[in-house]
């Protein structure tokens, strides 16, 4: 037991330290955090603020729909490519092939507002079936995320469990890594 609260604090205190070095997120978070939409103060000329058909600000959409009483949309962050994209050098961004950030963003339909106090786990199935792995959902701000690998081309199979204030949900979700 030991050993996996070790390794879900150092997966946080990484993925925390990867989204401070990137531009705009820690000027963002001094004027109060960003909306939904916002691109974090990344540079996106000639892109028409979009990269491959996707916001990268927030990563390519690969969910919207129902987890238990919430509402969900789930985006998947090249971390390669928002490394390349912040300017790093290539060495630097190329530690991070194959790996994406999960952000998960939970909303009550009633008010509109962001869903409090959740927790859960995501089990990512790779496309040879026979791999996978769990990750704990850590809240960052206005959604829940983790650190995933994405090693091979293919289709991967993401389930979700959620919980907050007693209440319980799930979602099945797909994306197909070219």
């Amino acid at each position: 037991m030991r050993t996996i609260g070790k390794a879900v604090r150092t997966a946080v205190c990484g993925t925390a330290l990867m989204l401070m070095a990137l531009p705009g997120i820690s000027a963002a978070a001094e004027q109060g955090g960003t909306q939904h939409g916002d691109h974090g103060g990344m540079k996106m000329e000639g892109h028409g603020g979009k990269a491959g058909g996707h916001d990268m600000g927030k990563g390519e959409k690969i969910f919207t729909g129902k987890v238990g009483p919430w509402t969900g949309e789930a985006r998947l962050v090249d971390m390669k490519a928002q490394m390349e994209q912040s300017g790093v050098s290539a060495k630097t961004a190329a530690k991070f092939a194959g790996k994406r950030h999960l952000m998960l963003f939970l909303t009550d339909p009633a008010t509109g507002k962001p869903a409090a106090g959740v927790a859960g786990k995501v089990v990512v199935t790779g496309p040879d079936k026979a791999s996978s792995s769990k990750v704990i959902l850590v809240v960052m701000g206005e959604h829940i995320g983790a650190d995933v690998g994405l090693p091979t081309p293919g289709k991967y199979t993401f389930k979700s469990e959620i919980e907050s204030a007693g209440k319980k949900g799930s979602a099945t979700f797909f994306y197909t890594l070219k």
